[in-house]
């Protein structure tokens, strides 16, 4: 099988979750080695169940689109994930004819998880923020709490599951007796008959709401970065607990600085003057300008770190470094006086050339520990 995990299931990355859930109990039933006696068809079985620990799970799900299986942590293995596949294996076994121990449908469950993206700048980044975010989700209805019935009106039982929600159905096979359950097509499943719906929800017992949040977000973040905020997704069912909003975070980069980890990179430029010389320059960093010390003599590639400059640790106090690139600017245009000097330098200095034995990269390499 396909080692990407949509492939695996056999759906497109733009899946829904009802998608993947359905894909899953397919292959399951396909492949589950109590029915499948092929030779390969346990390990085909672990594959399935690995793509679907993944792929229904928002925040794994999130890191594998963006940095594929080395994302997850670990190596990727079935047995990495901790997956509810009660509900689902219910069906399965029931289907081949197994007795399962049913969980009840009325039984609490735990809301759907929410993603979204905040844009942030490299500074709010780096130091921190608090921003409010907008966003949509659904809530237990406002006029019916939830119930999907008009107040004042109540639901009846279903005559056709009998208010269990799901009907049975017994068939004799080579194999002997199986029995199937499917969910109830009178009541679809609720094991009860709104004669009367909300007009608010019209009988589903959630309505969409806009929601405004403030969320702070700690400083050291970088992109990519997943906030967590529990008990903002969608509501539970049946008392269960409401499931999670994930903020995926989208950091802008600088105009000047580039990050490495905890550290910050700024390329400087100086003049061959400032080079050869020396000089003290105001160097940039994202506390304000700092002096910097140019020795002379200094080469093209001179690394130099300024210490506790960079970007804060993740709820910690200490901070990364800043590394100042030097880069000696050879002058483009020259004035006649700035021209006869350098003809007087080059005559001082001689024609002599060497060749070296590193290149400039080679010595930016090493400096950057690469």
């Amino acid at each position: 099988m396909s080692n990407d995990y949509y492939d695996v299931l056999g759906v497109n990355r733009n899946a829904g979750d009802d998608e993947i859930k359905a894909a899953f109990r397919k292959l399951a039933r396909q492949y589950h080695p109590d029915v499948n006696k092929e030779p390969d068809a346990e390990e085909k079985f672990k594959e399935v169940n690995e793509a679907y620990g993944v792929l229904s799970d928002s925040e794994k799900r999130a890191r594998y689109d963006r940095f594929g299986k080395a994302g997850l942590g670990g190596n990727g293995g079935f047995h990495d994930y901790t997956v509810d596949f009660s509900d689902i294996f219910e069906d399965l076994f029931s289907g081949f004819g197994f007795q399962t121990g049913r969980r009840a449908r009325n039984a609490p469950r735990r809301g759907r998880d929410l993603q979204m993206a905040i844009s942030l700048k490299f500074e709010e980044a780096v130091f921190g923020v608090e921003k409010e975010i907008e966003f949509e989700r659904d809530e237990t209805c406002s006029r019916c709490s939830g119930k999907g019935a008009e107040p004042g009106t109540t639901p009846v039982k279903c005559s056709t599951c009998n208010g269990q929600g799901e009907v049975r159905q017994v068939r004799q096979t080579f194999l002997g007796q199986m029995v199937q359950t499917y969910p109830c097509n009178t009541c679809n499943g609720r094991g009860e008959i709104i004669s009367s719906p909300c007009t608010t929800c019209r009988g589903n017992g959630l309505e969409r709401k806009r929601v405004k949040k403030k969320v702070q977000v700690p400083a050291g973040v970088d992109h990519g970065t997943q906030i967590r905020l529990n008990g903002e997704g969608g509501p539970g069912t049946f008392g269960g607990p409401n499931g999670s909003l994930f903020l995926v975070l989208d950091v802008k980069p600088h105009q000047f600085f580039k990050r490495r980890e905890n550290d910050v990179i700024l390329n400087l430029d100086i003049n061959v003057a400032q080079a050869v010389l020396g000089a003290e320059v105001d160097v940039p960093t994202l506390d304000g300008d700092e002096k910097l010390k140019i020795p002379a003599g200094t080469q093209p590639g001179k690394v130099f770190t300024l210490r506790g400059k960079g970007v804060p640790y993740l709820r910690q106090k200490n901070r990364g470094n800043q590394l100042v690139i030097v880069n000696v600017a050879v002058p483009t245009k020259l004035t006649k006086e700035q021209r006869e000097l350098f003809e007087k330098l080059a005559e001082s200095l001689g024609t002599t050339v060497k060749p070296q034995e590193k290149g400039f990269l080679d010595w930016l390499n090493e400096a950057l520990g690469g």
